[in-house]
This record gives C-alpha cells, sequence and structure tokens, in this order.
C-alpha cells in the first residue's frame, strides 16, 4: 500500500493571477485543493520542496498530507501545470479524499521471474507496452505497484490485464477489452532468418512457375 507522504504548505489569503504571480516570486508554487464537499481551498508550496516530490516520479499516483498549518488534509495530486520554456511547475491542482472514496490512479507495473521465463532465456526480449496500468482503487488500499510474473512465456506470448491479479477492490478502468501489458518478442537474428528464408520460399516458388510455363509453351509448339 502506498504511503501517505507529508507536504507542508501555505494558506493564500488571495486568489487570482496576480497573486499567483507574487506566490511564485517568494519562491513559492500556487495550488488548491478541491472535492470531498467544500470549498476549494488556494495554498502555495516552497518551490524547493515541490520538485524534490516531482522527482520521484510518483507525483500523480502518491497521497501526501498537505499541513497547511491550521489544519491537516489528506489528498492527491490530479494535475500539474508547467511553464512552457523553463519547465518549472506553475500550479498544481489538488483532489481532497474522504474516507471511503475510490479513485483512478496509474500504478506503475514490476516483472518478475524472468529466469522462469523460457521466451526470454531463449533470447527473446521484453516488449513493454504499458508501463503503468490506470485502475479503480480505494484510497486506503493503493498499491505502490503491480508484480507481473513472466513464469512461462514463450516467443510470441503476451501478458494481458487478464491474467494479472489485482487486490480486493481494485479494478482497471479500461473494461471493454483484454489490453496487453507486455510480449515477448523475438530476437532480430531470428526474425531475420525467417525472413531469409521466407524470400527463399517465394524465390523457389517463382522458379517452379516460371518452369510450368515454358513445358505449358513447348506442348503448344508441338
Amino acid at each position: 500500500m502506498s504511503k501517505i507522504q507529508p507536504l507542508v504548505a501555505s494558506i493564500r489569503d488571495r486568489a487570482g493571477k496576480g497573486a499567483a504571480r507574487a506566490s511564485r516570486r517568494e519562491g513559492h508554487v500556487p495550488a488548491v485543493i478541491y472535492g470531498g464537499k467544500q470549498d476549494p481551498v488556494s495554498i502555495a508550496i516552497e518551490w524547493r520542496e515541490l520538485n524534490k516530490k516531482l522527482s520521484t516520479g510518483k507525483f500523480l499516483s502518491t497521497l501526501y498530507m498537505v499541513d497547511t498549518g491550521n489544519e491537516k488534509v489528506r489528498v492527491i495530486a490530479r494535475d500539474v501545470q508547467f511553464h512552457p520554456v523553463t519547465d518549472a511547475p506553475m500550479h498544481v491542482d489538488f483532489l481532497r479524499l474522504l474516507e471511503g472514496d475510490v479513485i483512478s490512479v496509474e500504478v506503475p507495473v514490476n516483472f518478475v521471474n524472468e529466469e522462469e521465463c523460457p521466451g526470454l532465456t531463449r533470447g527473446g526480449t521484453l516488449n513493454v507496452v504499458r508501463h503503468a496500468i490506470e485502475l479503480n482503487v480505494p484510497v486506503d488500499a493503493i498499491p505502490d505497484h503491480l508484480d507481473l510474473d513472466l513464469t512461462g512465456l514463450e516467443i510470441g506470448d503476451g501478458l494481458h490485464i487478464s491474467s494479472v491479479k489485482l487486490p480486493d477492490g481494485v479494478t482497471p478502468t479500461i473494461t471493454d477489452r483484454d489490453f496487453t501489458i507486455a510480449t515477448i518478442a523475438a530476437p532480430s537474428a531470428l526474425l531475420s532468418a525467417e525472413a531469409e528464408e521466407g524470400e527463399a520460399e517465394e524465390a523457389a516458388e517463382g522458379e517452379e512457375g516460371e518452369g510450368e510455363e515454358g513445358d505449358e509453351e513447348e506442348k503448344s509448339e508441338e
């Protein structure tokens, strides 16, 4: 289960573009907490502190306990706006989380038991289609990651969502198809050999066809 991370913030007395610019000049990033059937709360986060969180690569799938000094609010980040030139964070939207809520979140995947995968031991390569899966999860049971078992997969086999054992209460957001997460691709040497074999067969078939046409022409002349 994903652990709740602390995040210190301060209340912004004013909203709007002017107040946001003033907050950035002071080394803070403006943000808002919304949802939970409560009024939105404008906050500001210290720029360096936010960048540390962003550098983890899991900012949008991590639960935070925002401490404003007045109260502590459990949230998850839903959107981060970046400067189009500098890529500096400009604004963050946080969703307030209440007990019993179910939210959609992307959970990263890990592949395990590669040594038990015949396709890989024969020289195949793991072709990852999805590095994370979007899931509907209870806010109190968000997994850090999913371990996907490669045991027994041969070259050409695929790993689909139907073969993944999800935690209780967790469902994929995509329900209309059995989508692929990864495949075991053939090694390039094998693909080249198969291509050459196919070309040789086509050439042989072409020569046979020419021979048959020649025989028919000879018979017609007789």
